[in-house]
């Protein structure tokens, strides 16, 4: 059969990414309790496309994807990602992959049992020479308002945020302990399940750790720049905290990088 994708193009334009947007699609990812996870992604692929070239084979991307759906951690995404750029005789391979991650969590003071949810994202890029790897982590928590806390009477005012963690690194880490140490950072985490006792246990906890957003992202910072949870500390890193304002038509904002030696 004819395959117009392989004829010549004469526009002499260059595509800097062709392939396809939005694939929902089962995956499996790794998970320190249980080994591994099921969970449902939205994946983008894409590769270069020369000038000379009309069109990039589509169908394949989906095809190695789906050969390489399980136990996608940094190293198996990277490795299909270099699939998807040899078999298409591309420079360059890009991917993204958004997935919410699951983990079991129990209530501070009776211990019952709740699933929460936490958005993350994979983005990787492939070329001849070198290889590079983000982890994006959403974790929402509770803040407490410190100058509420101090000039008020009888109460503060407390929001939910997301504290939003973009790391770059070369070794094993897991997801559940940077979420817990973003958790430790705010003035409470969140719960699914939470009976009266956990309530006054969170509304508690949450007042005496008052943080501004500027606040959550500088303990965030310390804990990520001493993280133990890895083998190597990250190469790169980003922390945003966003507020969602009970008290303002507005959200306050945070957020810094660092660039860490090896």
């Amino acid at each position: 059969m004819v395959d117009i994708q392989n004829t010549p193009d004469t526009r002499e334009i260059p595509l800097e990414k062709v392939g396809v947007k939005s694939l929902r699609y089962p995956v499996q990812v790794l998970d320190k309790v249980n080994g591994s996870q099921r969970t449902t992604a939205v994946v983008d692929l894409f590769v270069n496309l020369p000038h000379n070239f009309k069109g990039t084979h589509m169908s394949r991307f989906v095809e190695i994807f789906n050969r390489n759906s399980q136990n996608l951690g940094r190293k198996q995404f990277l490795s299909m990602l270099e699939e998807i750029r040899t078999s298409l005789d591309a420079q360059k391979a890009f991917g993204t992959m958004r997935f919410p991650f699951f983990i079991t969590k129990k209530a501070p003071v009776t211990g019952e049992e709740g699933m929460m949810s936490y958005d993350c994202q994979y983005e990787g890029e492939v070329s001849e020479t070198s290889q590079h790897f983000l982890l994006k982590i959403e974790v929402p928590v509770t803040t407490l308002c410190p100058c509420s806390k101090a000039i008020s009477e009888r109460g503060a005012h407390n929001q939910r945020g997301i504290v939003t963690v973009t790391l770059e690194n070369t070794s094993l880490f897991w997801m559940e302990d940077v979420i817990e140490v973003v958790e430790k950072s705010a003035s409470c985490g969140l719960y699914s399940v939470l009976k009266r006792p956990d309530e006054k246990f969170v509304t508690e906890h949450a007042y005496d750790n008052p943080r501004f957003v500027e606040d959550v992202v500088r303990e965030v910072y310390l804990a990520l720049e001493h993280f133990e949870g890895a083998e190597k500390p990250f190469t790169w890193f980003s922390v945003e905290c966003e507020n969602f304002e009970s008290i303002h038509n507005h959200n306050a904002y945070s957020m810094t990088s660092k660039i860490t030696s090896l």
